[in-house]
């Protein structure tokens, strides 16, 4: 039992990190980019590299924030 926790608690801080903003804006961006390419048929292979570059950019405000 103690190996499945462990593990699991490996997979929360690989996943979400210092910062649970960022992955839970990366899983939107995954669910906004699956819906419009099932949903509405889009070629939405630009809405990841979008995201991602926001949201570094959104988490480097927040520490430089921080840090003063």
């Amino acid at each position: 039992m103690k190996w499945i926790r462990s593990f699991a608690l490996f997979w929360y801080d690989f996943v979400v990190g210092d910062d649970w903003r960022v992955a839970a804006g990366v899983a939107v961006a995954l669910g906004a980019t699956a819906g419009l390419v099932h949903g509405a048929g889009v070629n939405a292979w630009w809405l990841l590299p979008v995201a991602v570059v926001a949201l570094l950019g959104l988490s480097l405000r927040r520490a430089v924030a921080a840090a003063r």
